[in-house]
């Protein structure tokens, strides 16, 4: 006879009362889950009809080496995401080694000593603190002269219009928008908010140029931010467009004055996008970007599990149970460094690679305080793949996001909630 699906689950240490609590859940989402799964039809269709129209063949899945001279695979694939996004040009690249990589390119290539950088959501992200400089660090934007501003959100984490537009100056060059939370809790942006932001920025100087962060948003809704007014629009192939497939990279889409700026900064002045081998990666590349709306419909399906399972359970969540979704990420204060711990290795011990390793806290380049982070991904630090992370501080937040599928997400948020429970953090 072959095994229940309750003698798997029991087999992976998740006890009957845990995957009941899970089953009930999942039955009250079934009507959100198929309003997902029709957004990822949408960008489906979307995708391929990118790859169609630019002509997509196996002569795209070869490999180029030194210069990568005439790599028409590598040309190709930026013109399917510049078909995607909607976009003048794109930047697609291997070189690019993170979205704090794509991010930086894409600021220090457009900003000169001079000009001012303005984030009117707040705090960046913390990696973004040293490039921009808040956190001194050789080789910041701040060393070279460019100053900063910041307008921080209003208490109900909406956009402070009044002192973004006195913040606006003949010396703002750029205006930069971060879509996601990042290890805040406010709330993430959609396309149609940061669309009004950026009409508003442009009524109060034409000129400014805007840089969308679009790391973890992509696919989720089904138009992105350079189809409302965002100059640039940056992120990470480990994230959504990636599919899980792609094994590194990083995009820069937008307008392409800007973008081809990027790629002098990437590679050198005078060679740009002419040069940059791709030594054998992008049949993981186009495979990942045609799977990445179904992936990302996985992965946001499993945020909204985990966001209706914990706030059952008493727990502060952001987004909340019904809120719509924006990005792949769920936020769950657990109000202690061991309750973040015991969730983080429910994450790590239902992974496919590394299962046996136990997550702990740890300093890490770039962050200001310890992070703990659980992710047995087959793409190290790949976060479109089953993982959570969180700094260890006020207040005990861990950002729980991917899942290349659901059922792998739902394993995960249910043994991170075993391990609260083997730990007597809390009962049900």
């Amino acid at each position: 006879m072959p095994m229940s699906i309750l003698s798997y689950y029991k087999n992976l240490g998740i006890s009957e009362k845990v995957f009941n609590l899970g089953e009930e859940i999942e039955r009250l989402l079934k009507p959100r889950f198929d309003a997902i799964d029709k957004i990822a039809e949408i960008n489906q269709a979307k995708v391929l009809l990118a790859f169609q129209n630019n002509r997509v063949d196996t002569a795209c899945m070869q490999s180029s080496t030194g210069y990568g001279y005439d790599d028409i695979g590598r040309d190709k694939l930026e013109r399917t995401y510049a078909d995607i996004f909607k976009t003048e040009s794109a930047l697609v690249r291997p070189q690019i080694t993170c979205g704090t990589h794509a991010l930086t390119v894409s600021l220090s290539a457009n900003l000169l000593p001079g000009d001012e950088l303005l984030a009117p959501a707040g705090k960046p992200y913390d990696t973004l603190e040293e490039v921009i400089g808040v956190r001194p660090s050789p080789c910041s934007l701040m060393e070279y002269g460019v100053s900063y501003k910041q307008v921080d959100l209003l208490p109900d984490g909406t956009f402070d219009y009044e002192n973004i537009k006195k913040a606006i100056t003949e010396k703002t060059k750029m205006v930069t928008i971060q879509r996601s939370k990042g290890y805040q809790t406010r709330p993430t942006f959609s396309v149609e908010q940061i669309g009004e932001l950026i009409k508003f920025v442009k009524e109060c100087k034409p000129s400014v140029i805007v840089m969308v962060d679009n790391c973890y948003g992509e696919f989720t809704e089904v138009i992105e931010p350079s189809e409302v007014g965002a100059d640039m629009v940056v992120g990470s192939l480990i994230k959504n467009p990636g599919g899980g497939l792609a094994p590194i990279g990083g995009y820069i889409v937008g307008k392409k004055e800007y973008v081809n700026r990027c790629g002098y900064r990437l590679t050198a002045p005078g060679l740009g996008h002419e040069v940059g081998a791709t030594l054998g990666v992008l049949p993981r590349l186009y495979q990942g970007l045609f799977l990445a709306p179904t992936v990302t419909a996985s992965a946001l399906k499993g945020a909204i599990f985990a966001a209706n399972l914990y706030e059952r359970l008493g727990f502060e969540v952001i987004p909340n149970g019904v809120e719509d979704r924006h990005d792949i990420i769920q936020a769950v204060k657990l109000k202690s460094e061991k309750a973040m711990c015991a969730f983080c290795r429910g994450i790590q011990f239902s992974a496919p690679v590394d299962s046996y390793v136990t997550p702990i806290p740890s300093d890490m380049p770039g962050y200001d305080s310890k992070v703990i982070m659980a992710a047995g991904a087959f793409v190290q630090g790949s976060s479109i793949e089953l993982s959570a992370d969180g700094p260890i501080r006020e207040p005990y937040a861990v950002y729980f996001q991917g899942g290349l599928t659901y059922p792998h997400a739902k394993i995960g948020i249910l043994k991170s909630l075993q391990e609260l429970l083997n730990d007597h953090l809390i009962d049900i």
